[in-house]
């Protein structure tokens, strides 16, 4: 008996056909992404959890970068803003974070390139392929990635030709505790994310009241300046800073700064610390952090001491952590210390690097075992906190060059990025969002968007994608 196979057989490379990639993440990295993928010709669905572009950036609008204009705006962004008139701000000004939405994301959003690919209000809640978890591996390449969505009408799958993960970490903060792990008991409102809006809209959470702010970075010195200058207005206002390391020699003013405002930040918290203005807490290693009241109670060892204080109100500017709870069945290839690509982890590991040592970098760097897919941006660098902007565009200009196929575009790399001298991390932990002067090898990079509040020089830790 002879049977004729009436059905052609399915190859399974034209499954991708036709599909697009995917970028999660609507802020100034994900746009940069889909704004180079556009111009190598591919087609991109950006999808963005929060009602509107920039929807982290917003949470810290209040504070002003302190990397100018020129340093914030992607090239290929840049073109197709021009396309619609857009004119750039001045090159040397510093914007807030309300700022860089209102005149760089949010018209770049609507240009008529990106407006019709972005879905907001749109959660990617897990990434997969198609029909395969993760210990599936014939034909994998070949198989369209799932991303399962969550809107307010329910979930949803869609199918991509590869994704781009720029959701960033700033909505994953690192716990209070010296541990690594989150308090016993439930905080609720006794603790702050990371850059509150002291002066503005925060105001009312900490007048009068005592403050424990954790973290060694520009997050928190930013928050401490804040809640000097608030402390001269609302009597009562008692303000203290906890950290792991016995002083703040990584948060040293420092001339050679290509960034003033940023080099301002050391001299201004060292000089708030030395009048009294902010008790410093040096050497307190955090074990568990329980209410206490209307209270909170913070115990743990001083100079391997036991050691407490009891406050009113917390700010966690401990830094931040990817959340990868989304990629369970991705074939990620992390650093077991700092959770970044394991090529990239060495060049950015807190325990090892200088900030100012950070040299560019793309695919080679970013690669995963599951091919086609890349975490880029802050995300990219796992808990290391020295990330800036322009290393964020650069990666995503080299990944969309490596999608289009033009593999030798995607390995030539470029970064020239202010001079700074801030901060040597002898310790793991800075959050000093800096890199060398100028490192170069052929292609192209840019971007800081660290930050200052208004008058003077107190500024957000790393950036936002």
């Amino acid at each position: 008996m002879t049977l004729t196979l009436t059905v052609p057989p399915r190859a399974d490379a034209d499954r991708l056909t036709g599909l697009p990639v995917a970028i999660i993440g609507a802020g100034p990295v994900g746009l940069a992404a889909a704004a180079h993928l556009l111009e190598q010709g591919l087609d991109v669905i950006v999808y963005e959890a929060g009602p509107t572009v920039g929807t982290s950036v917003r949470a810290w609008g209040h504070t002003r970068l302190f990397s100018p204009w020129q340093y914030v705006i992607d090239p290929a962004a840049q073109r197709l803003l021009e396309g619609t008139g857009w004119e750039a701000p001045r090159a040397s000004s510093l914007p807030t974070g309300h700022d860089l939405v209102d005149t760089y994301l949010a018209p770049l959003a609507a240009t008529p390139q990106l407006a019709p690919v972005i879905q907001y209000g749109t959660r990617v809640e897990a990434v997969s392929r198609q029909g395969m978890d993760r210990t599936r591996s014939t034909g994998r390449a070949d198989t369209p990635f799932l991303l399962r969505l969550h809107t307010v009408d329910g979930a949803r799958d869609v199918t991509a030709r590869a994704v781009v993960d720029t959701s960033g970490t700033y909505t994953s903060p690192n716990p209070l505790t010296a541990a690594g792990l989150a308090p016993a008991a439930d905080l609720g409102d006794r603790v702050a994310h990371a850059l509150p809006d002291v002066l503005g809209a925060d105001r009312a959470r900490f007048a009068g009241r005592r403050v424990l702010v954790v973290g060694a970075g520009h997050s928190a010195v930013n928050t401490l300046i804040k809640l000097a200058s608030l402390a001269k207005t609302a009597p009562g206002t008692d303000v203290l800073w906890a950290v792991r390391n016995a002083g703040t020699a990584r948060l040293g003013a420092d001339a050679a700064d290509g960034l003033a405002a940023r080099g301002q930040l050391g001299s201004t918290v060292h000089g708030l610390v030395e009048s009294g203005q902010v008790q410093q807490i040096a050497l307190f290693e955090i074990d568990d952090v329980r209410p206490d009241g209307d209270q909170v109670t913070v115990t743990g060892r001083r100079a391997g001491e036991p050691f407490r204080v009891t406050v009113d109100v917390i700010v966690n500017a401990t830094g931040f952590r990817p959340d990868l709870d989304m990629l369970r069945e991705i074939r990620l290839g992390l650093d077991d210390i700092v959770e970044a690509p394991r090529a990239l982890a060495p060049l950015i590991d807190p325990n090892l690097h200088s900030c100012g040592s950070v040299p560019p970098h793309g695919v080679a760097e970013l690669a995963h075992p599951e091919p086609n897919f890349f975490i880029a941006g802050m995300k990219s660098y796992g808990r290391a906190p020295t990330f800036l902007l322009l290393t964020g565009y650069e990666q995503v200009r080299s990944i969309a060059a490596e999608l289009a196929g033009d593999h030798q575009a995607a390995r030539q790399l470029e970064l020239v990025l202010p001079e700074t001298g801030v901060c040597s991390t002898d310790i793991g932990g800075t959050s000093c969002c800096t890199t060398p002067a100028a490192i170069a090898t052929p292609a192209a990079e840019d971007a800081a968007c660290c930050a200052t509040p208004e008058p003077a020089a107190d500024s957000t830790s790393c950036c936002t994608n």
